[in-house]
């Protein structure tokens, strides 16, 4: 079932984790997904990260050679809350069989005709993780920077699990809710730097981690992996951690 936001003029997918400001918030800033100078250049320089803790975790996972030049070839991947693809296509790239999923049709466009161009085959659709629910499973979900914008987590994380296969991998990557995380993730990031744009997040969404484990656990996704991600500015690089008072990463696997 869909509904017509008449503030975006977008038809979206009504679904339970659905936060109708948050897909308003995204659709004005589409066309700024693939400008590494853009709105979203805090992820270009952010995604080398995240694309090296994927890989190392799904290559073990599925005993899968990470010298190699497609090792997720085989595996069905899904990304939630896709945007304009920027851990899509380096997924398809590696061999998987992708679904990239987004409520905001604009991002969903810019998505597809950026793929496009790059001839790579991803199956970008408008919808939420719970349009796919019931009907369609997989090897490895991947939910980053995403949990802190829907309406209600914990059903989030259930709606994940339930479309992962038997031992499969569900990645979340996400903002802890702390002092230390207001001050940087958003008055820092946001106000001082202007690496997002203002009112990007909001502080009491962040999630913590004993949170997140909890949802995981009760949803027979047993934890195998947390890292904290931390800045270095003068490299202009993130790199991984023990720290995770701010940016955090966790991949469970399902039971």
């Amino acid at each position: 079932m869909q509904y017509y936001d008449e503030r975006t003029e977008t038809k979206m997918p009504a679904a339970l984790s659905l936060d109708p400001a948050e897909v308003e918030k995204f659709s004005k800033l589409a066309a700024e997904w693939w400008n590494p100078k853009g709105k979203f250049g805090v992820l270009h320089v952010f995604n080398p990260v995240r694309l090296q803790y994927i890989k190392e975790q799904v290559c073990a996972r599925f005993a899968r050679d990470p010298l190699e030049r497609r090792p997720f070839a085989g595996l069905r991947f899904l990304d939630i809350g896709c945007g304009g693809g920027l851990l899509s296509e380096p997924m398809a790239r590696l061999g998987a069989e992708i679904v990239g999923v987004d409520p905001a049709e604009k991002n969903i466009q810019t998505a597809r005709v950026h793929a496009n161009e790059q001839e790579l085959a991803i199956d970008y659709r408008v919808g939420t993780g719970e349009d796919l629910e019931g009907s369609e499973t997989f090897d490895v979900i991947l939910a980053m920077e995403v949990i802190e914008h829907v309406t209600d987590p914990r059903a989030f994380v259930r709606t994940c699990a339930s479309m992962l296969k038997p031992e499969g991998l569900l990645f979340v990557a996400t903002i802890n809710r702390t002092l230390k995380s207001f001050g940087l993730a958003i008055i820092g990031a946001e106000y001082v730097l202007g690496w997002l744009p203002k009112g990007t997040h909001q502080w009491e969404k962040f999630i913590a981690p004993e949170e997140l484990r909890g949802w995981l656990t009760e949803n027979g996704v047993a934890v195998k992996d947390e890292s904290g991600v931390i800045y270095n500015p003068l490299k202009n690089e993130w790199r991984k951690s023990r720290d995770m008072g701010v940016n955090y990463m966790v991949v469970g696997q399902k039971r």
